[in-house]
């Protein structure tokens, strides 16, 4: 005869492994949710520009919503795409981003801020967006980037850093501060490529754009106002390891991009090695209230 303890194994058998079997269809359902929501939450970044997935291919900003306050270190952005590395404030209005426009009130902080730490550039605290810097936080190898400019108001600063080398630029291949390519037009009316080594200024190509004698006191700022300009860089890396570099302008935001000026960085002049690694993208403003429209980049591929 079977014992008491044998009799409840027997019995209890058949309704363990039916719990057993519950918990891994319990199991299987849990991963297959924990999936989908994962998949959910990576497509979001499709949908809303300002959370793009950092592997996309390319990337546009419609400036519906965006705000953005300056902030020390990229890590510490609100924004998944962008980083304001200077001018106190970037915001949209009707579709179109703006850096601060006139002077900014003295009770606001970044007039208090700037006051203290930067008075020389901008105008005792009245003008962070004297030295605005907007930088992507996806890194792009071979890329096309375009945005469109508008200079709204000059800001005469009386800093010794308001020169005719200032202007409306793009950031490329930025890997930081001091080092990175610059492309864009200059206030002195010339279109420009530049490279940005160990901190130090390499002039790649320079052309005249607009015409005029550019002077500091008298004239300075050689660009048009209140003019839509389109500017337009691509960079590429060769098979022999050189960069090529490309600026293209649109001036009455036809939609026709005219080829203005081309560089390449052979590895033996500009300071040396060409910057081949991937880096951030980004724009950068001088001495100027301007806002931006149709910011795009394109991986080339």
């Amino acid at each position: 005869m079977d014992s008491s303890i044998d009799k409840l194994k027997k019995e209890n058998k058949p309704k363990a492994k039916h719990i057993f079997v519950l918990l891994a269809v319990c199991l299987i359902l849990l991963v297959v949710d924990f999936l989908s929501s994962g998949m959910s939450k990576k497509a979001i970044p499709s949908l809303q520009p300002s959370n793009q997935s950092t592997n996309s291919s390319s990337f546009s900003e419609t400036f519906d919503s965006l705000k953005l306050n300056e902030v020390g270190k990229m890590k510490e952005s609100s924004s998944l795409d962008w980083w304001l590395n200077s001018g106190g404030f970037l915001y949209s209005e009707n579709g179109i981003g703006k850096t601060f426009q006139g002077n900014v009130p003295e009770d606001n902080p970044w007039y208090k801020i700037y006051l203290k730490s930067n008075p020389r550039d901008t105008d005792n605290g009245s003008h962070p967006q004297n030295i605005f810097r907007l930088v992507t936080r996806n890194k792009w190898q071979n890329l096309s980037q375009q945005s469109y400019f508008e200079i709204n108001a000059n800001n005469f600063s009386k800093s010794k850093y308001r020169d005719e080398s200032n202007g409306l630029l793009l950031f490329n291949r930025y890997q930081d501060g001091n080092n990175l390519y610059y492309t864009g037009i200059r206030v002195d009316g010339t279109a420009v490529i530049k490279k940005k080594i160990k901190g130090n200024y390499f002039t790649m190509a320079q052309k005249i754009i607009y015409e005029g004698k550019y002077n500091k006191k008298d004239n300075p700022n050689l660009l048009p106002m209140h003019t839509w300009i389109g500017i337009k860089s691509e960079v590429i890396t060769n098979p022999d390891d050189s960069v090529d570099i490309k600026l293209y302008l649109d001036s009455d935001r036809s939609g026709n991009w005219s080829l203005v000026l081309t560089a390449k960085d052979d590895n033996s002049e500009y300071g040396g090695e060409a910057i081949k690694n991937a880096g951030y993208a980004g724009i950068r403003t001088d001495f100027m209230d301007v806002q931006f429209d149709d910011y795009k980049i394109e991986e080339i591929k």
